[in-house]
């Protein structure tokens, strides 16, 4: 598939609604950490790892070629999603404070937890034989 094909169509949608998240994810983390850091370090220093994953699976879900970056980017989101998600369920004083992927991303509709999946879904779709 070349880098022409790769987005076009409903991919795009795929990328757009990764920058948003890239963008809504950097800024959150950014206030929180320039703001509050004190207050919950651990929370704010995951919330800008989490921006990090949505910039990198961004950028990499765009370009035909960094295939393999968009496949770890999209496991990683998911992993952490499902982790921090279940960590903040069953022992929410270890997270006083929300991060993007707290409650399965309840905070943002559930779309942290639903757009890897979507992203994963999607690669193996366009996986090269």
């Amino acid at each position: 598939m070349s880098e022409q094909t790769r987005v076009t169509g409903g991919s795009r949608v795929l990328v757009a609604v990764y920058a948003i998240f890239a963008l809504a994810a950097t800024s959150r983390a950014a206030v929180q950490i320039t703001t509050k850091y004190h207050e919950a370090p651990l929370a704010y220093l995951l919330s800008a790892f989490a921006a990090v994953v949505y910039v990198v699976a961004t950028v990499a879900l765009a370009r035909a070629s960094w295939w393999r970056v968009a496949l770890v980017a999209c496991a990683v989101e998911l992993i952490g999603v499902l982790t921090i998600g279940t960590l903040s369920v069953f022992d929410a004083a270890a997270f006083p404070h929300a991060t993007v992927w707290s409650a399965y991303g309840q905070g943002y509709l559930f779309i942290p937890l639903v757009l890897p999946v979507i992203g994963l879904w999607w690669l193996r779709r366009t996986r090269r034989t």
